[in-house]
């Protein structure tokens, strides 16, 4: 049963590892395979209050949620072999792949439930700076490394909302003004 919170632990840690390094690190550059998550999943999350449509997408094709689909699914597998030996890691790993998937899916369809139940998540993609929270299910390694930013509720995030809400009030007065 140690494979359970060992198996949580890794997770958590992995998931910031391949965040920070990977997606954010090689996925800067427009010609790596992880440029996806970068130029498309987080444009498309900060233009759209962090909703990215795309993952209303069908998964055959082979697009930016494909590709995290076969990550997560590559991981997942990576673990089977083990399975005998140590089969409460392995089913563990293989439920943290599928939540993941769940978790990060919902987050960017369902934006006021993100801000409620992954709000480090909200906050990596509509805080400020969007090169801290790594974390998506849980924040637990982003505590340990200090890399955890808190956005939802502060005096901030209320500026920016009140900024944001004026913006778009002035942009519908001159493209819809009131007549008398």
């Amino acid at each position: 049963m140690i494979g359970v919170p060992l198996a949580l632990l890794g997770w958590n840690v992995g998931e910031w590892l391949v965040h920070k390094h990977i997606l954010h690190g090689l996925g800067r550059h427009r010609a790596s395979f992880w440029s996806f998550h970068w130029h498309e999943h987080h444009r498309n999350s900060r233009r759209a209050g962090m909703v990215d449509a795309d993952y209303q997408r069908d998964l055959r094709g082979w697009h930016a949620q494909t590709k995290e689909a076969a990550a997560l699914l590559g991981v997942a597998l990576s673990v089977i072999p083990f399975a005998r030996r140590a089969p409460w890691f392995c089913a563990t790993v293989v439920t943290c792949a599928a939540n993941y998937y769940r978790v990060h899916r919902r987050s960017h369809l369902d934006p006021a439930w993100a801000r409620t139940h992954v709000p480090w998540h909200y906050d990596h993609h509509m805080g400020p700076n969007q090169h801290a929270n790594w974390c998506v299910t849980w924040p637990w390694f982003d505590q340990i490394m200090g890399t955890r930013e808190p956005y939802v509720g502060t005096a901030r995030e209320a500026a920016d909302t009140a900024r944001r809400e004026a913006r778009v009030g002035r942009h519908v007065a001159t493209v819809h003004p009131v007549t008398a």
